[in-house]
């Protein structure tokens, strides 16, 4: 491919030099730039890419792309044999040339993209199982890692970054897969990761305080959710029907359905919801409901557990109506799926208590969650959890105020703490916990050390309890300062459960 024909692909640029030179990859990684790359340089966090672009001209670069406000430096940047393109977006441009120097491969695809606060592995999981069951190849993208036939890659990030993503999609279509689901994050929205890439069925989970340390206000991540829907679904590359899906039971569902550019369906509990959950069962062995839909009724029994996962099956079920799936195959397919890694996972070891991984990180995930357990537990909630380093503070006084009210004993511990001081996240939790009155709170504890906390919880747990142990979920490590040690809730819990029943 030409750097030329590489080009057309965008909208608006500048360009000076050889425009007929072979290009062989695109990146915004100067380390990777070789003879015949076009180099992007993107203005991060931490560096300026545009720092990098003589280094890029000497390594080989065909090109260089850079932004209108960029300043040449002396001598000129287009004196050398790289060509010098100017776009008002680099970050937008990187994924559109990623996914033309791909094959433009998400046109060669179903694509349904996923976002939210909360449900995006659920949901995506469960679109997964459903349209395998149908007969399609399904590829997954998402925060639980990046599958596709019998590839297993571990997850960068909840969305991968534009070049990876374009490279992860064209490697499906050349697996023979025909759809690809994916978790699409408000990072990857307003860092463009999914530029370049057209969706054909769109979901929204809801929304709720997170990620303000990057959004600023609650606003702008809802704005940056918004694009899945206003920007992302009608390009004009693709001719098959499209379909977005939005949770009726969230407070922004009209703002979304008022902007949307596509057919939409709504989804909910407790609403005139096109997509319509009714006479909903909560038990700690499953999940039963009738379904209203366009398509018909439906009549639901599944193994996952609560009634935020009713809202999830919703829209999978969604998902599964829009791509054809009949009401008897979805009913089947979904009372297939058992469980999904790190959501309500329940871990056994024969103890006559119950215990309870899950994801749940953020003050309506984890009110979701507590609610969820006073629905199906006869004895105490006991609830573990502690908040990350280097997000968002202001949720944490929140979180500890949501588990204090709905538990009947909370452990508070660390989480992913990062670069912070482990103590002072703690202690910001605790100020949520004792600005209720007394008689609003439950008995607590700190235990700063995860690993104890899951010992004590597992103690403190009796017959007929159900513990939760809250926050991280499938991850299987844990961050302290900048180092990543393997540290993985489940197995804590089960050598704490063993260490506990072999005392008795």
């Amino acid at each position: 491919m030409t750097l030329q024909e590489l080009l057309a692909s965008l909208d608006t640029v500048v360009t000076e030099g050889d425009l007929q030179a072979e290009v062989v990859s695109v990146t915004e990684d100067s380390r990777e730039v070789k003879p015949g790359s076009v180099f992007v340089a993107i203005k991060g966090e931490h560096y300026d890419g545009h720092q990098f672009v003589r280094l890029a001209q000497k390594q080989g670069a065909v090109a260089v792309v850079v932004e209108e406000g960029f300043e040449t430096q002396d001598p000129p940047l287009g004196g050398s044999s790289s060509a010098l393109i100017r776009v008002t977006n680099s970050r937008k441009a990187l994924g559109v040339l990623a996914a033309k120097i791909s094959g433009m491969p998400s046109t060669h695809l179903r694509m349904v993209g996923v976002t939210g606060t909360n449900g995006k592995t659920t949901v995506t999981h469960l679109a997964k199982s459903l349209l395998e069951a149908q007969g399609h190849h399904v590829g997954l993208l998402g925060t639980v890692g990046y599958v596709f036939g019998t590839e297993r890659r571990v997850a960068s990030h909840t969305t991968p970054a534009p070049v990876e993503l374009q490279n992860m999609l064209s490697a499906m279509v050349n697996a023979g897969m025909d759809v690809a689901v994916m978790e699409v994050s408000s990072h990857a929205l307003a860092l463009e990761r999914i530029a370049g890439c057209e969706f054909d069925i769109v979901v929204f989970t809801n929304l709720t305080q997170d990620h303000l340390d990057f959004h600023h206000t609650l606003d702008d991540y809802f704005q940056a959710k918004l694009r899945l829907f206003t920007e992302c679904v009608d390009s004009g590359q693709k001719t098959c029907p499209k379909r977005a899906l939005i949770n009726a039971d969230d407070e922004r569902a009209s703002l979304i359905l008022q902007h949307c550019s596509i057919p939409t369906w709504t989804y909910g509990l407790h609403s005139h919801a096109d997509i319509r959950a009714e006479s909903v069962r909560l038990s700690m062995g499953g999940t039963e409901f009738l379904v209203n839909s366009p398509k018909g009724p439906l009549s639901i029994n599944s193994q996952l557990v609560g009634e935020h996962n009713v809202s999830n099956m919703l829209a999978a079920i969604g998902i599964g109506l829009e791509m054809g799936m009949t009401v008897p195959m979805i009913e089947q397919a979904v009372q297939s799926v058992a469980n999904v890694p790190g959501r309500f996972e329940r871990i056994n070891e024969g103890q006559p208590f119950t215990v309870v991984v899950d994801y749940a990180h953020t003050e309506d995930a984890l009110y979701r969650l507590l609610r969820s357990a006073q629905a199906i537990t006869k004895g105490r909630i006991i609830t573990l959890f502690g908040c990350g380093g280097d997000r968002d503070p202001g949720k944490r006084p929140k979180m500890g105020q949501v588990a204090a009210r709905h538990s009947d004993v909370v452990i508070v511990t660390s989480d992913n703490p990062r670069t912070e001081n482990p103590e002072t996240i703690v202690t910001q939790i605790e100020k949520g916990i004792q600005s209720l009155p007394p008689d609003e709170r439950c008995p607590y504890r700190i235990i700063t050390d995860r690993a104890e906390a899951i010992q004590a919880a597992v103690s403190e747990a009796k017959d007929g309890d159900l513990l939760l142990i809250a926050g991280k979920g499938h991850e299987d490590y844990q961050i302290l300062g900048t180092q990543k040690i393997h540290f993985d809730d489940r197995e804590e819990a089960r050598k704490a459960i063993h260490r506990q029943m072999g005392s008795r």
